[in-house]
């Protein structure tokens, strides 16, 4: 018996194209349009900020605006529509005093008054639609005050009570964190502490986890190495306790936006059948860094955010290393200002041999892809990534510590010659990225090998839909799972 479509939403604080901090945005952007080409009836729901404008994107307003229960009596909120491609609906929040006068998604003061407000508005919108969904899907710690009420208040209203919830962990290091006042401003004071909250205070990533009916990360490796306490971010507890109700589901890229044989961004466009066309690239790209047009030396790229967390710590001693060979290196990214010393200062050393690009370009960051020949991503934490995925369809050979995501979606060479699509390193130290790289380089000198490996890669299908069929059937247990 073919079983009924779902009606879900999809909660966000980002989303492609209308609004973009990091990897969540191009999930949320991608996965309900993978869903919906399954059949289902799955909708976007997420803030309106100041820097999404109406002569961007078309909008209609729905309704009249509607009252929130939050602070010491009431909130207004618009709703507005707008669609996805592939005809996703979108909603969108709007709120002058919290949203639509902000210029930016994150990092003000009130951010958790903020989200709060998202997150009743998101519920109470319902009424307004006069929809039902089966399924709330809710998204990293913005959103964890809605699976919260459902669980509390909600199972004492008929409206909502048979609503089923799946709260998705896109990086366990960022958890909304707020003083306990914030229960008072969201009217919710009836929210117990829970023991892995620091006194005083309310987690929302924690609440989020606690009261969902299903919890998931963004790569199977990830929902392992958040039980540890080495990863779990003082949640580890917590995850463990529901660890029954923990599952991993490996995010996709959008191949419609990463093409090689279809991006405009790039020189020369090309695929795993004319591989060929991909050195011209690659002379572009060392155009573009002022680099010597060297293509016999094997360039390697980066694309990142400059933090800690993306292995920054290590990399002074491994380029050291790498330009004292005979290799090429260009980074694009931004972040910590030490990093960027760093990378000036390794520059300024090094003038022919690397040029860091200290900005965000995402033409640049496509021909990085498609011209360089070996991608590096040393992260000391990455529940999923992107960039290896999208590294490897354009035929740029990944080096990357093997933690989160990156073990589950790259295969060692080394380890496993005729499946390996990388390099993989597992202490996080930086000789072994050292080693790593150096392992590269060697089998990059072995051109028929180096082809061999490339075309692996570029064949591997990291589309969504996969992903989508793993979510439905989530959806559907979380349903089974609150006992509708």
């Amino acid at each position: 018996m073919t079983k009924k479509p779902l009606e879900i939403l999809f909660l966000s604080a980002e989303a492609v194209p209308f609004a973009k901090v990091g990897g969540l945005a191009d999930v949320a952007g991608s996965l309900p349009r993978a869903i919906r080409a399954l059949g289902h009836d799955v909708r976007l729901m997420m803030p309106r900020y100041g820097t999404i404008r109406s002569d961007q994107f078309h909008f209609e307003k729905i309704g009249e605006p509607f009252p929130i229960p939050v602070g010491p009596g009431e909130e207004y909120v618009h709703l507005i529509s707008s669609t996805l491609d592939g005809g996703v609906p979108v909603y969108l929040l709007w709120n002058d005093l919290y949203f639509s006068s902000r210029d930016r998604v994150y990092g003000f003061e009130d951010d958790a008054q903020r989200f709060a407000i998202f997150g009743r508005a998101a519920l109470a919108a319902l009424h307004l639609l006069d929809w039902r969904p089966d399924v709330i899907h809710a998204n990293d710690w913005h959103t964890g005050i809605v699976p919260t009420w459902l669980d509390t208040a909600g199972r004492r209203d008929p409206f909502y009570r048979d609503i089923a919830t799946l709260f998705t962990i896109h990086n366990l290091a960022y958890q909304g964190i707020a003083g306990r006042l914030i229960l008072t401003f969201a009217q919710m004071e009836y929210v117990q502490h829970l023991s892995v909250e620091q006194p005083g205070t309310v987690n929302w990533m924690a609440q989020g986890i606690a009261h969902a009916d299903l919890v998931n990360t963004v790569s199977p490796r990830y929902a392992q190495e958040v039980l540890t306490p080495e990863m779990g971010m003082g949640l580890d507890p917590l995850l463990r306790e529901r660890q029954d109700r923990l599952f991993g589901v490996l995010n996709g890229i959008d191949y419609e936006r990463w093409n090689p044989a279809t991006d405009p961004n790039i020189p020369h466009r090309f695929d795993v059948e004319t591989l060929d066309r991909r050195a011209a690239n690659k002379t572009a790209l060392q155009q573009q860094a002022r680099l010597p047009v060297q293509p016999e030396v094997p360039l390697v790229g980066m694309v990142s955010r400059l933090d800690k967390v993306k292995g920054m710590d290590l990399l002074e001693p491994v380029l050291e290393w790498l330009l004292r060979e005979e290799a090429q290196f260009i980074l694009l990214g931004t972040g910590q200002p030490e990093y960027h010393e760093m990378f000036e200062r390794l520059q300024a050393r090094f003038p022919d041999r690397m040029h860091a690009f200290l900005k965000f370009d995402d033409v640049l960051a496509r021909r990085i892809y498609a011209g360089a020949d070996v991608f590096l991503m040393p992260s000391a934490v990455e529940p999923c990534g992107l960039g290896q995925m999208i590294a490897m369809h354009y035929g740029c050979v990944p080096v990357v510590r093997a933690t989160g995501g990156l073990a589950d979606t790259v295969t060692d060479c080394t380890a496993d010659p005729e499946r390996g699509t990388g390099f993989a390193f597992m202490d996080y130290t930086p000789e072994a990225c050292s080693r790593a790289l150096g392992r590269a380089l060697k089998v990059y000198r072995d051109k028929k090998a180096w082809r061999r490996l490339q075309r692996r890669g570029m064949a591997i299908n990291f589309s969504w839909s996969a992903s989508a069929q793993e979510y439905v059937k989530l959806y559907r247990r979380a349903m089974k799972v609150h006992g509708t």
